[in-house]
Order: structure tokens, then sequence, then C-alpha cells
């Protein structure tokens, strides 16, 4: 113990503590895995081998993410930024410019036909000189992967054949969504952003007494923990999860930007932004709520 630490023991790493887990366990029978780990860490607090609540999170999180499926952490459809086959040099830089992201998926025609992606390093050399430029001499190949595919299984898929975007398709072959190996190292080691990533606002805010708005990807479990009203009936939970898909599912259509949508609580759900395809904002009011002063 050096002198001046008043006697508070050091701090154990994760390495220190890692070693001593490798000991843990033996003996344990037909424990699962599991159980051990949870018992690991338990029994490490007791030891006095402290863990920091980073790395405590990180040991939780590979804890839960064998229960994880793909479309846990997908990103939809109607969020997936690709670019056609056809695409010039020109337009293609644009592209990424716009969506700020490292890789873009490629489409022949339309979304359901994804025949590739492309690396923003591997247009690089024909910065300058886009003479004779075409997608296909640089895209790379993507994997196809069901929803309900768990989440080791696609990651000793993508290292295994080292492509890091997972297209995940439907029943019937089509596009659902997204993966790509950093959405599942965030789902161990937390959000990474960098100097490129834009801090985005919140899903739901209140913004007056009985009023919110929301973005409509908002989980419905979200907004009633929010607002202590149940919206959907337990025989309908596992249908519906956000609330632009419970405007949806009372209208039977995609509404039209500025038409209002009455819940039966009485909640009135008036679309502040939509297209043809889908609602993108909503705000939320009880009845006789005033709108909030702008």
């Amino acid at each position: 113990m050096s002198e001046g630490d008043g006697g508070r023991q050091p701090r154990t790493g994760l390495g220190t503590w890692m070693n001593w887990l490798r000991g843990f366990g033996r003996g344990k029978g037909d424990q699962s895995l599991r159980e051990s780990l949870e018992d690991a860490i338990q029994e490490a607090d007791d030891a006095g081998l402290e863990l920091d609540s980073e790395e405590r999170t990180m040991l939780r999180n590979i804890l839960s993410f064998g229960e994880l499926q793909v479309d846990d952490v997908m990103v939809p459809r109607a969020d997936i930024e690709a670019v056609d086959a056809s695409t010039d040099l020109d337009s293609l830089v644009a592209a990424f410019r716009e969506a700020g992201h490292s890789r873009l998926p490629i489409y022949s025609g339309s979304l359901d036909d994804v025949i590739g992606m492309v690396h923003v390093k591997d247009m690089l050399p024909f910065w300058g000189a886009g003479e004779g430029f075409s997608l296909d001499q640089i895209k790379r190949p993507v994997l196809f992967v069901p929803v309900s595919l768990p989440l080791p299984d696609l990651l000793v898929r993508m290292r295994a054949q080292r492509i890091h975007m997972a297209i995940v398709v439907d029943e019937y072959g089509g596009t659902d969504g997204l993966v790509t190996i950093e959405d599942l190292v965030e789902e161990i080691v937390g959000e990474i952003d960098d100097e490129y990533d834009e801090t985005e606002p919140p899903m739901l805010v209140a913004s007056g007494e009985g009023v919110w708005d929301a973005d409509a990807r908002t989980p419905i479990e979200e907004f009633e923990q929010a607002s202590g009203i149940s919206l959907v009936p337990e025989d309908m939970e596992e249908d519906i999860d956000t609330l632009g898909g419970l405007v949806f599912w009372l209208l039977g259509r995609v509404p039209l930007a500025g038409e209002d949508v009455v819940h039966p609580t009485g909640l009135v759900f008036e679309v502040v932004e939509a297209d043809p395809r889908l609602v993108r904002r909503l705000r939320i009011r009880r009845p006789g709520s005033a709108e909030p002063v702008a």
C-alpha cells in the first residue's frame, strides 16, 4: 500500500477480473453459462474485485447478446439509404455526403434486389478521374439473413466471411432491414459515436400539458410509460411496435400530413409529417388539451 492512499484498496481492472473469472465455475455441474457468469459477477464483488459501471454494463450486455435476434437491431427498410447500380461517381459522392455512412447498399431497380454494397474508400482511386467508373467495378458482397437469426450466429458469419453488412429479408425474399457489424458491436460496448455522428433529438418530447411531439418510430411502450395510457390490446402487442404503426393500424392506410386520427382512449394523433409510404412525425393530444404555444 502506497503512502497517501488513505488505506483504500486499488481498483481492480477488467483484465485482472477476467483472469479470476477463468478459474470460476469449476465444479458447477450443469449450471448454464449465463448462471455461471451472473454468479461470477456477484462473487467477484464479494471478493473485492471491483468493476466500474462501464465494465459491469459490458458484461451484462454480453449476457443479453445471445438472446437478441436480427430484428432487434436492424435498421428498418424505410430508413435504409442505398444507391442504384447505375449511379455515377458524382452522384455516389453526393449520396455518401448526405448519408454520412462509410458503406451503402447497392440495388438494381428496387430495394428488394440488393446486389452488393460500396465502401467509401473504394471510390477514392476514381476521385477526380471518374471516366470509366461503374459501381459494378467496386461493389462488395453482402449477406442475406432472416429476421429471426440470432445475433451471435450473424456475428460468426460476418467474421468468417469478412462481410460487414447484412440485408435482412422477409419470407418472400423482399428487403426488410439492414444490419452492419457496428450494430452488433454496439450491442456489447454501447453506442460508438465519431466526429461525423449527429446527436439525434429525443424521440418523444412532452410539449405541453397532455401534449407530446413524437417521432413515429417511438416504441409504443415508451409512450405508455411516459403517459400512463395503454394504447394496444394485449393480443395485438406483438403486431404493433411503434406509434406510427399504431396510427396505420387505426386508420387502415398511410395517413396524410395534417390528418387527425382518434384513438379509442380519446387521444388525438395529429400527423405532422408523412410521405406516401410512411408516417414520420406525430403530435399526440389528450382530449381537451390546449395546443402548445409556438
